[in-house]
């Protein structure tokens, strides 16, 4: 394998919605990201790859302004967004379920969902849209979110993303320490959100991420070195060893 590979280029006219330049993002004195660089094409799902402390999570906050960069470019809809503050960038329409299913476990469902609003009817709106890709939720619309298993409060995570208009979902990790059969429903829900929003992610589980994106970018020790379409990815298996240690 030669040198970094330059995210792809999906096709002149079609701009992705989401483009990261060559970012650098420090933690303390902690050089973390040193030259990552993501395109999500509109209407797709790509997903971050590497190994474990790669830096795949820090540059979904990054994207969010949670650990701005300190150098480098990020540009949301054709338009500049590294140096907005995360409730900004929000704003402008991307959501952000991080990983650990961070939710309020003494709420409710229902109290999880609209304190998620962004505007007033906000979940009136998307309320077909939430309770048809998560059926749970609405029948667990009144029970706090701390009774509800590791799965239920996955979907929660993600369906209070979708509550505002959100162009774009970042996911992080969203089958981390699911059942089998709890991983198949929460790809079976992201595949079809993604015909609502872009979606990008974050799947340490290769044979998740493989099923279920279009698109890949492999980050290793802070900096992205392949991206491309998935289909080929799949095909080249010294590829996946080389940067992923997947047989």
């Amino acid at each position: 394998m030669t040198g970094p590979a330059a995210a792809p280029n999906h096709g002149a006219g079609a701009p992705p919605l989401l483009d990261v330049e060559q970012i650098h993002t420090f933690i303390g004195e902690f050089h973390i990201l040193q030259g990552v660089s993501v395109q999500v094409p509109r209407g797709s799902i790509t997903v971050l790859l590497g190994r474990n402390g790669a830096g795949k999570t820090t540059t979904l906050r990054s994207i969010m302004g949670l650990n701005p960069p300190r150098a480098g470019q990020i540009r949301f809809a054709g338009q500049s967004i590294h140096r907005l503050r995360p409730h900004q960038i929000a704003q402008r329409g991307i959501g952000y379920v991080p990983e650990k299913r961070i939710i309020f476990r003494d709420l409710t469902v229902g109290q999880n969902l609209q304190i998620a609003e962004r505007q007033k009817g906000d979940l009136a709106r998307k309320a077909d849209l939430i309770f048809g890709l998560f059926p749970d939720l609405h029948r667990l619309y009144d029970l706090p979110g701390g009774h509800l298993s590791g799965g239920q409060q996955q979907m929660l995570a993600i369906a209070r993303a979708l509550v505002p208009d959100n162009a774009l979902l970042l996911i992080d990790e969203p089958s981390e320490g699911l059942a089998p059969v709890l991983i198949e429903q929460m790809m079976d829900a992201i595949r079809r959100l993604s015909a609502h929003t872009t979606v990008l992610l974050v799947e340490q589980n290769f044979q998740v991420a493989s099923r279920l994106a279009e698109h890949y970018v492999i980050i290793e020790e802070g900096a992205t070195v392949r991206a491309g379409r998935m289909a080929d990815l799949v095909s080249d298996k010294q590829l996946i060893k080389t940067y992923l240690g997947v047989a």
